[in-house]
């Protein structure tokens, strides 16, 4: 009997595959769905609920796969999907167990943090951001879905949306900063790469975004922290993204640590199912964080039984590591805390996700070998990551031209990130190939060839605390700490320097000094590379600061004492390659901030698109009954936006198509911008508007459009953007997106302080 009942599933399972899927067809989409409605009816109740259980693979990938504890679930039907298990060769063999030992044979999904890259990592989320070049963006995801995809993963917790405006917080390394519109174009790249336009292909993976929502709002900075905002602020600056990332037929969402007016997001039905689901009509499944559904417990939200009945009441269709919902999501049915058909819904999404990735028609398909020999870190994929890299490097810096240096003389590189290639793919790179990233010794030295000298030293550790060190370079990520005293190793820094023409520091942060449960309260660069830096610069050499970090820092004595300042974010596996590339002048810097350099941390939270005060500063600081400090101004050290290239850009006025439109029509912006400058380069074109009166209060500027544009020495283009009601519109205080009548003014400039201004009256 139970030979006959398996044969049927298997028959029925193949069935079901039959029917491709191509997104926007409603006609394949009831197919799916009535599909999976037919397996769902062969599911008791706990297979059912196994399906919303994902563990994490954890040790056993080296170990005895098919006799591990997991594995044993797996058979029994207690898992719906794996993360964090890497190789076609494991995933093969769970893949097998669960298509050839369970009851029903129901294939697994297999998820993995692949967040700027797979083994051809890309630059950091966050630098990446910089480039401000959306197809690039796109590129970098398709490649990483590929790799990924080869190597048998099909699920990706991907990407990262979070606004934040706190850069103490370490996980702004994986954002796209501080602005919901930049934020929601990344969004919406992002998704489309690792998706394509077809996800029953073998080489696209579902995307999760996260964290849902308002993560990036930790109080304090301080990470895994309470949030508390009011709804308006949400609506129009920190869910916009996540709206983008649905729009764009994100198949899942990660829900986020935090709690959300007093109910923690993993349990909050108004977040998961009244906006996530009736309001923005999302279809896919959510997920939470690791251990999210647990940590409620320590929340004071009742518990684990309690909060994983909340939890799946509220809309959360699988529970990362806590098994919470395997384990008491039965006796809460028994017990009326959640219906049956709670999680018939909850198990139906998961199942849907299996469909659309094709999993029911080949279990197997991401598991071809030959993929994962030939698309994997392979030299076009290590060739665009290194192109990308440094079109995201921002130019802070460069007092008398000090870049591009030549490829010639005695070049001295000096600093604990000179020569420290387990770094340079920054944090989240977890199936980087450390050992074959690039330097930037390495690639200083293959740049310069026999034309120049690179000579090297150290000159400090990352910092003199060495448990803070330790702490910073977790995961393989080592700096070799140095046991010579701060005095021995800058003594020799300072003694190969003196023989150099240019001297090059390689400074800031670690890898792992941003990135999670990575916050900071001082934001500067460690002391002990700043007494560094002084000693370099006493010896009346140029010296170029090469900046590696994963969130803005406060560089107010760098700014005003080291000549060039190129920050060059962690640039990924070919990040070497491509800091060559720049300060040599082969490739001219293009990336623009995508987040708010603050003078000091007592500044923060510090974004261009605040609010003025009833008392705002204008004119000169300091003026007392005004909005400012005693102590510093308000602006920023380097403004959202900011990057300097090469050559020079020159902006004329703004000409309008007409001064007056109507909620029917649509304003054409135009300016005229010129590269004045004797290099070839490119600049990110940005236009800001300002809606001066509104039923609620307006930020003093708000992006609403960019172009990127390549210009020859001595060229000027029109550059043309089109306003339309959407660009216009904004949450009211009875939360619809709607525009209201009244002046508006736009900008156009090279960053959100320097810009051109126009006026128009939408009547």
């Amino acid at each position: 009997m139970k030979t006959l009942f398996s044969f049927a599933v298997m028959i029925l399972i193949v069935s079901c595959s039959q029917v491709s899927y191509s997104q926007g067809s409603q006609k394949k989409q009831a197919g799916i769905d009535s599909r999976v409605d037919s397996v769902l009816s062969l599911m008791t109740l706990e297979e059912k609920i196994g399906q919303l259980n994902l563990p994490s693979a954890g040790a056993f990938v080296t170990g005895a796969v098919g006799s591990s504890d997991i594995a044993k679930k797996i058979e029994e039907g207690n898992v719906g999907g794996l993360f964090n298990i890497k190789t076609v060769a494991n995933i093969k063999e769970m893949q097998r167990i669960a298509v050839e030992k369970s009851r029903l044979k129901i294939p697994l999904i297999f998820g993995m943090d692949v967040i700027h890259g797979y083994e051809s990592v890309f630059p950091i989320p966050l630098g990446l951001s910089c480039s401000w070049d959306m197809n690039l963006i796109e590129r970098s995801a398709r490649i990483a879905a590929v790799e990924a995809s080869a190597d048998g993963i099909n699920w990706t917790f991907s990407p990262m949306v979070d606004i934040s405006r706190d850069p103490r917080w370490g996980r702004v390394s994986e954002g796209s900063g501080e602005d919901p519109y930049l934020g929601s174009q990344i969004a919406k790249a992002m998704v489309k790469g690792f998706q394509g336009d077809d996800l029953s292909a073998n080489n696209t993976i579902m995307s999760c975004v996260k964290h849902y929502a308002l993560y990036g709002a930790s109080e304090a900075g301080r990470d895994y922290n309470t949030v508390d905002m009011s709804r308006h602020r949400m609506y129009n600056e920190y869910l916009p993204p996540y709206k983008a990332a649905v729009d764009a037929g994100v198949g899942s969402i990660m829900t986020s640590f935090n709690e959300i007016d007093g109910i923690p997001a993993t349990a909050n039905k108004w977040l998961l199912t009244d906006v996530l689901r009736k309001e923005w009509g999302f279809n896919g499944f959510v997920v939470s964080d690791y251990t999210g559904v647990s940590e409620m417990v320590t929340h004071g939200y009742g518990d684990l039984q309690s909060v994983s009945a909340k939890a799946v009441g509220a809309g959360l269709d699988m529970d990362m590591v806590s098994e919470g919902l395997l384990t008491t999501l039965a006796k809460s049915v028994q017990d009326g805390k959640i219906t049956a058909k709670q999680i018939d819904e909850a198990c139906r999404r998961i199942l849907k996700a299996k469909f659309l990735l094709g999993l029911f028609d080949d279990p197997y398909k991401y598991c071809d070998e030959g993929r994962s020999k030939s698309e994997i870190f392979n030299a076009a994929n290590r060739a665009e990551a290194r192109s990308t890299a440094a079109q995201s490097f921002v130019l802070l810096k460069n007092k008398n031209n000090v870049l591009p240096i030549k490829k010639s003389g005695t070049i001295a590189l000096i600093g604990p990130l000179a020569d420290a290639k387990e770094n340079m793919t920054g944090t989240w790179s977890v199936a980087a190939r450390f050992s074959e990233s690039i330097s930037v010794l390495e690639g200083l030295r293959k740049a310069v060839g026999a034309n120049a000298k690179v000579v090297y030293a150290k000159g400090s550790n990352l910092d003199e605390n060495e448990t803070l060190e330790a702490n910073a370079t977790m995961f393989g990520k080592s700096l070799h700490r140095d046991k010579r005293s701060a005095a021995e190793l800058r003594s020799e820094a300072v003694r190969i320097a003196k023989r150099a023409d240019i001297i090059v520091v390689a400074a800031g942060e670690a890898a792992e000094m941003s990135g999670e449960a990575a916050s900071r309260t001082n934001i500067e660069i460690p002391e002990t590379q700043r007494e560094l830096i002084k000693e370099l610069l006493k010896t009346g050499k140029p010296v170029v600061l090469v900046l590696f970090t994963g969130r803005p820092l406060a560089l107010t004595w760098e700014e005003e004492n080291v000549p060039a300042i190129l920050n060059v974010w962690f640039g990924g596996s070919e990040a070497g390659d491509a800091i060559a590339d720049v300060l040599f002048g082969d490739v001219n810097p293009s990336g623009k901030l995508s987040m708010t350099f603050p003078q000091n941390v007592g500044q923060i939270p510090l974004y261009y698109a605040h609010k003025n005060s009833g008392r705002p500063l204008s004119g000169p600081w300091f003026q007392k009954f005004l909005s400012n400090y005693l102590d510093v101004s308000n602006d920023p050290l380097y403004p959202f936006g900011f990057g300097l290239s090469y050559t020079n850009f020159t902006y004329s006025d703004i000409t309008l198509s007409t001064r007056e439109i109507t909620s029917a029509d649509s304003l054409r912006v135009s300016i005229n911008v010129t590269n004045t400058g004797t290099r070839d380069g490119s600049e990110v074109v940005q236009l800001y508007i300002r809606d001066l009166v509104g039923s609620v209060t307006r930020p003093v500027k708000e992006l609403k459009g960019f172009q990127k544009i390549a210009l020859k020495a001595g060229e000027t283009r029109t550059v043309n953007f089109t306003l339309g009601m959407q660009d216009l519109s904004f949450y009211n205080p009875d939360l619809k997106f709607e525009t209201e009548p009244g002046e508006f003014h736009v900008f156009i400039g090279g960053n959100s302080r320097d810009v051109k201004q126009a006026a128009f009256v939408l009547k």
